[in-house]
């Protein structure tokens, strides 16, 4: 995403803060299009990787490819609650409900990428409604929420989590230093470990590996050599090997 378009979509996100945020107290509810791949049942199902559950004898479950919908519990300017589906359909109900109908899905991405940012006192997982937008590029947003240390923790592992989702090379290669950095808090590193352990196709087996070798906090380590376990790479059962034969 080039300067000019990125500052074009911040200076939207802000704008869509600034009509949440103006909303009277009760519920503001916005629509966007969704990522390629996801769908849901409008309800409490959201599937991120395929269309739709398959089956053998040909049953198959309805997924609706779009689009994402969220609804925000609003009070004294504040978001307190978000709930996000895919699919489905708005319906009337009584009390205060701001509908902001159709927004950009980079932006509302942007939006709520800036919120987790912002405060930790909100219900629900407010990245997910960003990492489901469509067109929508966070993986750095996310590296560097996993990175501040004066977000809140529970953003931060959050943000590890779908960065490991997210993951490209260089997003395995900052989750690697996140989880080998002594300064960083525990549960973060471990967290890190854990989305290392999630990327496909063994990617992060190299890190996790150093991690279980060299890292100070043995609960850091402890944690690595339980994923290396789960992943069955004859890269793990070396260094199995390697431990069990320094053993005195």
């Amino acid at each position: 995403m080039t300067a000019l378009l990125m500052a074009a979509v911040l200076l939207a996100a802000q704008d869509l803060r600034t009509r949440i945020e103006s909303a009277p107290d009760g519920i503001v509810r916005m629509s966007y299009a969704a990522k390629e791949g996801v769908c849901g049942n409008g309800r409490n199902n959201i599937s991120t990787h395929r269309h739709g559950s398959k089956w053998r004898d040909g049953w198959e479950s309805d997924c609706d490819e779009g689009p994402v919908r969220v609804a925000l519990e609003i009070s004294a300017k504040r978001v307190y609650e978000i709930r996000t589906y895919v699919g489905g359909r708005w319906r009337p109900i009584d009390g205060r409900v701001t509908d902001l109908g159709t927004v950009g899905a980079r932006e509302a991405a942007a939006y709520f990428m800036g919120l987790a940012e912002r405060t930790d006192r909100v219900k629900g997982d407010v990245i997910f409604p960003a990492v489901i937008a469509d067109s929508a590029d966070i993986w750095r947003d996310l590296l560097r929420i996993a990175r501040n240390d004066n977000a809140a923790r529970e953003p931060r592992k959050n943000a590890v989590f779908w960065l490991s989702q997210e993951a490209s090379d260089a997003a395995t290669a900052g989750l690697a230093e996140l989880a080998e950095d002594d300064s960083e808090d525990r549960e973060v590193r471990k967290q890190a470990v854990f989305a290392l352990s999630q990327l496909d196709h063994d990617q992060g087996v190299p890190a996790l590996i150093k991690v279980a070798k060299t890292n100070k906090d043995p609960e850091v380590r402890k944690s690595a050599i339980f994923w290396l376990g789960q992943s069955e790479d004859p890269r793990a059962l070396k260094l199995f090997e390697e431990i069990l034969a320094a053993k005195p």
